[in-house]
């Protein structure tokens, strides 16, 4: 049986756990050859063998987005590998949270260039790649629809106390996708973003109270949310509760789609109906 993604090459950047990693097995399972990435080596050498296990194909690439020379690296992966790119889904991030008058510079330079920057350079770097192949591809008369899909969030669209930094950067990532779909529209590359509500991942899951940490590029980075918290924020939900990992994949991968060829330009919000 024909796969809707059999043949396609899908970058998909902090794709080691969480949301990123349902995205990567969601395209695979579809028969997309994904690239995965992430900060740490071991759960993206996991992420890999899980999708070959189930008969699919992966490669990793490990490093920060946020390095010199990734976008290139990342990009030459796919390409070096499997011939080809056909999708790029930037995902990779995480929250550094402070209300305005606490926040450093570090804090609010390090969402920018997360989830702003290095989605700029990714697709700068894949830029030469796709006019070439939509040259040719034009030119054989075989049009090939490729994708973007930059993940914003809820933040970004609606604003939210205490993420400045990464309100803004979410905002600044759908002001990308809307001027990308119209630079690239003459090579038939559909840019779109997925803002994603409530998704209840390790980070949103983890109790605050017990001063949970990640390490990211040796900064100890608080992650979690209080109980409480957790449960007023479910009960806003007109669903009743967070979504999955599963269901956020869900809608990225209808970006990923041929039935999605003619829709460009939008920022879909995933937040079981929270305006």
């Amino acid at each position: 049986m024909t796969r809707k993604l059999d043949n396609k090459v899908a970058l998909v950047s902090g794709s080691g756990r969480g949301i990123g990693r349902e995205i990567a097995l969601k395209l695979a399972a579809e028969g997309a050859r994904v690239v995965i990435n992430d900060l740490d080596a071991t759960p993206a050498q996991q992420t890999v063998a899980d999708i070959i296990a189930a008969g699919g194909q992966a490669v990793a690439c490990v490093g920060s987005v946020t390095e010199a020379g990734f976008a290139e690296r990342f990009v030459a992966t796919a390409i070096d590998t499997y011939g080809g790119l056909d999708i790029i889904v930037n995902n990779a991030g995480y929250t550094w949270d402070n209300v305005v008058q606490k926040m450093t510079d570090e804090q609010w330079e390090a969402m920018l260039a997360v989830h702003l920057t290095a989605p700029f350079r990714i697709l700068r770097a894949a830029s030469g790649f796709i006019r070439d192949a939509a040259k040719r591809e034009a030119e054989a008369g075989k049009p090939v629809h490729r994708k973007v899909v930059n993940i914003s969030s809820t933040s970004g669209v609606y604003g939210n106390a205490g993420q400045a930094n990464y309100a803004a950067a979410k905002a600044g990532i759908n002001g990308l996708t809307k001027a990308m779909a119209k630079e690239w529209g003459r090579y038939k590359v559909n840019v779109n973003s997925v803002a994603f509500g409530l998704i209840m991942t390790r980070l949103t899951e983890v109790d605050a109270s017990a001063d949970a940490k990640i390490d990211i590029a040796g900064q100890q980075i608080k992650v979690g949310v209080r109980p409480d918290i957790l449960k007023n924020a479910e009960a806003t939900i007109p669903l009743g509760r967070g979504g999955t990992p599963e269901e956020a994949a869900g809608a990225v991968y209808l970006f990923c789609i041929p039935e999605s060829d003619y829709v460009s330009g939008q920022v879909l919000v995933c937040g079981g109906g929270k305006p």
